[in-house]
């Protein structure tokens, strides 16, 4: 029989004092999920040539009113924030330079997946839902294809679609379409 122990959670306050107090690193490649700290997947060079050609191909269209960012925070809770390796976010004037934005302001988030394909699945995409992210794509290397969905429902996407490189998938905040083939390395 497995004993339940109580855990304490950690929130993005004590994350980031634990970081001033050089508890955690710059080398630590973490992320706060669910008040737990979460080691990352090094990032390889298929994932991170994926990444850049995202945001090189979403800057690319001078997006009014938006923020493309990279492998950068998102604050979707007092107890999580992650590191969406893509996000499109609302503008703000001082760049999210006095706080991280939140699930309010993100329109898109894109995880590309290799090694993290069922962390991605079956961890952030359900954090994402329950904050009430619009629209999350997954972007798996291995098969070369995107898993879009939307319309976060208790927890959870209503929709998911499947698109292949030949396919057109839609930004749905922006009303903007790409060819799939566009956007994976």
């Amino acid at each position: 029989m497995a004993v339940k122990l109580a855990q304490r959670l950690i929130t993005a306050e004590e994350y980031y004092k634990m970081a001033e107090a050089g508890i955690l690193g710059k080398e630590d490649r973490v992320e706060l999920i669910d008040g737990k700290i979460i080691e990352m997947s090094p990032i390889g060079s298929k994932h991170a040539g994926c990444v850049d050609k995202i945001v090189a191909v979403l800057n690319k269209m001078n997006l009014p009113d938006v923020l493309i960012r990279g492998q950068n925070p998102l604050r979707l809770s007092r107890y999580s924030e992650p590191e969406p390796d893509v996000a499109i976010v609302k503008f703000s004037t001082d760049y999210y330079s006095s706080m991280h934005p939140s699930a309010e302001d993100a329109l898109l988030v894109i995880e590309v997946s290799d090694s993290s394909l069922e962390y991605d699945k079956e961890v952030k995409l359900p954090l994402y839902a329950s904050a009430k992210v619009p629209e999350c794509w997954i972007v798996n290397l291995e098969k070369r294809e995107i898993e879009a969905y939307h319309s976060p429902v208790e927890g959870r996407y209503k929709i998911s679609e499947l698109y292949l490189l030949d396919d057109e998938i839609n930004i749905k905040a922006l009303g903007m379409a790409f060819k799939v083939d566009e956007l994976i390395v």
